[in-house]
């Protein structure tokens, strides 16, 4: 048993399915806009995911009291450009064009700060995939949809489209939160208050 709130800071809904689903027991305070600014000149995709999780951690650490604050980035990576969530329907169509018929990474930075005398931990889930070659017609289709929305990548692997193959690496990280690395990293705080 954690001796503190557990605090998600995180405004995903697929991110609250998850832990809920597991069964841990949290309150959620989502992060300012401010918190996810743009990728850094030179950051490589793992790093760029740790730095925006950290940043959130600290955006709610502001606003929280004693805790221990979960945060969570996930972005999606093809030939070392990082694909974060659309902007709209022609940007992802652009990422899901570029993404059809190709290997790819999705990355998620996790980020546990134990509130406040802890120091923050970040660590890096990472996911192989690979996705079919669409065709035009079921990529608009997907696009029509709407489920891109929102979604690194603009892709969402819960929506078991069938066109994505996990090759390596956790499927709940692709869905936004790699609950095997969160249950790895809260293993210490769980054996401290026992």
């Amino acid at each position: 048993m954690i001796d503190r709130p557990m605090i998600l800071a995180s405004g995903s809904p697929r991110r609250r399915e998850l832990m809920t689903v597991a069964g841990y027991a949290f309150d959620i305070v989502t992060p300012s806009a401010e918190a996810e600014c743009g990728v850094c000149s030179g950051e490589s995709p793992p790093e760029f995911a740790a730095r925006m999780a950290y940043q959130k951690a600290a955006d709610v650490a502001t606003r929280v009291g004693r805790s221990l604050i979960v945060a969570c980035d996930t972005i999606a990576e093809c030939n070392g450009q990082i694909l974060g969530k659309p902007e709209n329907e022609d940007h992802a169509r652009h990422m899901l064009t570029m993404l059809r018929g190709r290997r790819h990474h999705v990355y998620s930075g996790l980020c546990l700060w134990q509130i406040p005398e802890g120091e923050p931990l970040v660590r890096v889930a990472k996911t192989t995939l690979f996705m079919q070659p669409l065709t035009d017609e079921q990529l608009e289709e997907y696009l029509a949809s709407g489920l891109w929305e929102g979604k690194s990548g603009s892709f969402g692997y819960q929506d078991r489209l069938g066109w994505l193959d996990v090759l390596d690496g956790s499927e709940s990280n692709v869905v936004g939160l790699p609950m095997e690395l969160l249950a790895e990293m809260l293993a210490p705080f769980r054996a401290s208050s026992a």
